[in-house]
């Protein structure tokens, strides 16, 4: 999981720089091709189609791409290595005991189903004895602990103006729709969604022990609540201003405009005995529910709350409840039926302690030469940039010169931690499912509580070493590589060309994570991680102007039914999807494979070079996915990450005889042109 400004999935998985690919063995890339499309007329299908039209989405998934291909690789040897924990019969307390406790636990699904709802009964009678708007406040504050999402989100992060300093932070939240949008929407999807959404709710209160009408008048009650909370909540471009999102005050100043809560009550519960300050992202939002608090009658209340912890819940209890969820979830994914069990275990143990897996799984699958490699390929990577930013024709002396130190402040994390958290105190044991993942809630409530007024750990990671995926902080500015992404699905590594490599791995992951410190939310923090104007006023009026052109082309893009991609939203990611492959070219042109000019599989090294980037994005997805993305999701979906940026490279333009007319071509006046 990443946070709120992190790259949400890179389907990026990178690969090991090797020898040249024999010629006496098949091409992987070029089997992929799909000969009946023009790479003028549509480069990702040109280069994906062949493999798309051979691997139909399985049943249970809502897309399928090279991200699954490698995502199977992992769960297979994450798999291996619970089985094994659970044959060792470890010592309490260590990493393979709680390994193989949560896994037997998690995995019998007959002691599940009998337990049924019991496990949460204690849970349920705190809800029961809600009587005031106090109560209600102090349930939120322990439902929070134990993961339970409830009125709004809160967390501790660093201080995006001071970057030294871990502060605790509250945003919008409450609602069980993807987001705000979903409840007034009209588009076909959205009302799908809603109606589904519905359901489950009186399926829910049927669950509970309601009739019929009763679930009814409570399903309705429940929806209205969250529709007011939606309607006080910012839409998802306007949650990418950093310092609008920014309003730092005290806990008087919170309780000001939301007199109803009492604060000092619910920060005591949450285990904080002092705060100096808090940073309210929507304030807005709050003065709303401070109305409802008061407003809204108790009883309604009540069942909001025995919803969301049957909803929170629902992954880690019997089928029924499982099923249920999982029927409202399929209007969003597409998906017709769930992953098997152990594979949703899996992905529950990752949330609830990947990194304690992470130190098994880095023992088993990467080493320090592997590490090293990716090591160098960042550096070639920040070299290119470097020499890219001195050659800015648009950009003053001024900002170049803080832009450079920026860049050679980025820190790199590759493969793993060298420090591992401690997982000792995490409490995982013989218990019900769902009470080993409230145990593990509450070890990582209490981890991120005991930051606050301590020293900023730099070192930390947040993604599990097996993670596929990668991420920017500007907080720390730093970029974060696990070991995870560097699995390459049925090619070993030394028939991996350079030419495929900087394209999959150099342009995609590592170019575009950098790219992610100078995008239009990461060039607002400056080289300590600090939320600080940096830029000359028109070198900062130059970027704008630039980026508004990538804005346009995503907005005219149509990807599913009558939705559009929301250009402003995903502007962060496109713009680092094309600073990626300006760099990766940049240093692929400094290598012998570029050099040589040789041909693989029939294509010439910069052929391959985009294709290789095609190949990182070798994705298909349900409709109902695709909608979902789009009104959720800062990324583009995965067509548009190829055909978007590549219209703006002339090396594309040269490797593929792209011409006047052509649909992949751009007019240079119309081309973006920012690093």
């Amino acid at each position: 999981m990443r946070k709120q400004y992190f790259l949400l999935f890179t389907i990026a998985s990178c690969c090991i720089l090797a020898c040249k690919q024999k010629e006496s063995q098949p091409d992987f890339l070029a089997a992929n091709i799909d000969t009946s499309v023009k790479a003028s007329e549509d480069f990702f299908f040109y280069a994906n189609g062949g493999w798309i039209k051979n691997n139909p989405i399985p049943a249970s998934e809502s897309g399928w791409g090279i991200g699954n291909l490698v995502q199977e690789e992992i769960y297979d040897r994450l798999k291996t290595i619970n089985e094994k924990a659970i044959t060792e019969k470890a010592a309490h307390g260590t990493v393979s005991q709680k390994i193989a406790d949560f896994w037997k636990a998690a995995m019998d699904s007959d002691a599940v189903n009998k337990q049924g709802l019991q496990p949460l009964q204690n849970d349920l009678q705190s809800i029961n004895k809600i009587n005031s708007a106090n109560d209600i406040i102090a349930l939120a504050a322990a439902f929070h602990k134990k993961g339970v999402g409830v009125l709004f989100n809160d967390y501790v992060a660093q201080d995006d103006k001071n970057s030294e300093l871990m502060v605790y932070q509250f945003m919008q939240g409450g609602i069980g729709l993807p987001n705000r949008d979903y409840y007034f929407n009209t588009d076909a999807k959205s009302v799908a969604a809603r109606n589904a959404y519905q359901k489950y709710l009186f399926k829910t209160f049927g669950q509970l022990g309601n009739d019929s009408i009763t679930a009814t008048k409570n399903c309705a009650a429940v929806f209205a609540l969250e529709t007011k909370l939606a309607k006080a909540s910012r839409k998802l471009a306007d949650l990418r201003d950093p310092y609008k999102n920014y309003n730092k005050m005290n806990v008087a100043g919170l309780q000001k405009f939301s007199s109803n809560i009492d604060w000092n009550n619910y920060l005591k519960i949450t285990g904080i005995t002092k705060l100096d300050s808090v940073i309210v992202g929507q304030p807005e939002f709050y003065a709303a529910l401070n109305n409802e608090i008061r407003s809204t009658n108790i009883d309604d209340w009540k069942n909001y709350f025995r919803f969301h912890l049957i909803r929170s819940s629902a992954a880690y209890l019997d089928s029924v409840t499982f099923n249920n969820a999982f029927e409202y979830r399929k209007t969003l994914t597409g998906a017709a039926k769930p992953r098997p069990r152990w594979k949703r275990v899996l992905d529950s143990e990752e949330g609830a302690m990947g990194e304690a897996l992470g130190q098994l799984f880095v023992k088993e699958y990467f080493n320090e030469k592997a590490k090293q490699r990716y090591n160098d390929l960042v550096e070639a990577i920040r070299d290119a940039y470097k020499d890219r930013i001195k050659n800015l024709s648009w950009m003053s002396d001024s900002t170049k010169q803080k832009a450079l130190d920026k860049l050679s402040k980025i820190t790199k994390k590759v493969g793993y931690p060298d420090k591992w958290k401690d997982f000792s105190a995490m409490q995982i044991d013989a218990a019900p499912y769902v009470i080993n993942m409230q145990h593990a809630n509450e070890w990582w409530h209490n981890y991120n509580i005991n930051k606050l007024g301590k020293p900023v750990d730099r070192t930390e990671w947040d993604m599990s070493p097996q993670t596929y995926n990668a991420y920017y902080n500007p907080s720390n500015n730093e970029i974060v590589l696990p070991a995870g992404m560097f699995t390459v699905p049925g090619v070993r590594d030394e028939n991996l060309d350079d030419a495929f490599v900087y394209g999959y791995a150099a342009a995609s992951t590592i170019g575009h994570e950098i790219t992610h410190g100078f995008d239009d939310q990461g060039r607002q923090y400056d080289a300590k991680g600090n939320l600080k104007s940096w830029w000359q006023p028109n070198d900062s009026a130059q970027f704008t102007q630039r980026a508004s052109k990538i804005i346009h082309q995503f907005n005219e893009m149509n990807p599913v039914d009558t939705l559009h991609i929301n250009g402003s939203a995903t502007q962060g990611e496109n713009i680092a999807d094309l600073g990626g492959l300006l760099l990766g070219i940049d240093a692929f042109k400094k290598t012998e494979a570029y050099k040589k000019g040789g041909k693989i599989g029939g294509y010439t090294p910069m052929q391959r070079y985009f294709l290789g980037y095609a190949y990182s994005w070798m994705d298909q997805e349900r409709k109902e996915r695709l909608a979902s993305q789009l009104q959720t999701d800062v990324h583009a979906p995965a067509k548009e990450r190829v055909n978007g940026p590549v219209v703006n490279i002339p090396e594309f333009y040269e490797a593929f005889g792209i011409k006047p007319g052509d649909k992949m071509y751009r007019a240079d006046s119309l081309q973006v042109k920012i690093w």
